[in-house]
């Protein structure tokens, strides 16, 4: 568990860490540089899962390779599909990280909805629905790695 208090803010126990994977973790179906290591680093304290269409079909190899739970969403209602997993999740103690407008109900509903600015771009709908929005991957990653980062971001 990752707890975090945030002044004038919130405080924050997260317990599970939901990405996206197409333009968030991955691109072109492959796993971006610095992942492997801040999950490897993150499991240890969250229980770290996937949703994705797999539009690259390469959800299992990541997965085995992260050693993390995946969830292959279905291709009609994406963006509910994502909702009801981290509600079945408890939204409460989730950080969602995405990019697509499919995650734009995920990043609005969890605890702490992180927008990645990558290699695919983002959607709008998903810009305006996350609390926080960062460049790559890493950066997002790296926020929770070093809490104080986030702190710094959504204090008031």
């Amino acid at each position: 568990m990752i707890e975090i208090k945030i002044p004038g803010c919130a405080e924050f126990s997260f317990h599970h860490l939901v990405l996206d994977v197409n333009g968030t973790i991955a691109k072109d179906g492959q796993l971006l540089p610095g992942v492997y290591e801040r999950l490897d680093e993150l499991r240890r304290e969250i229980e770290v899962h996937l949703a994705t269409a797999d539009t690259h079909g390469t959800l299992e190899i990541l997965r085995d390779a992260l050693r993390v739970k995946a969830y292959c969403i279905p291709h009609q209602n994406q963006a509910k599909a994502k909702l009801d997993y981290i509600e079945r999740l408890g939204k409460h103690s989730v950080v969602a990280i995405g990019n697509g407008a499919n995650d734009a109900y995920m990043l609005e509903k969890a605890a702490l909805g992180i927008l990645i600015i990558g290699p695919e771009g983002a959607a709008v709908e998903s810009l305006l629905k996350a609390k926080v929005v960062v460049s790559d991957i890493v950066v997002a990653l790296d926020l929770l790695l070093h809490p104080k980062r986030l702190i710094a971001t959504l204090r008031r």
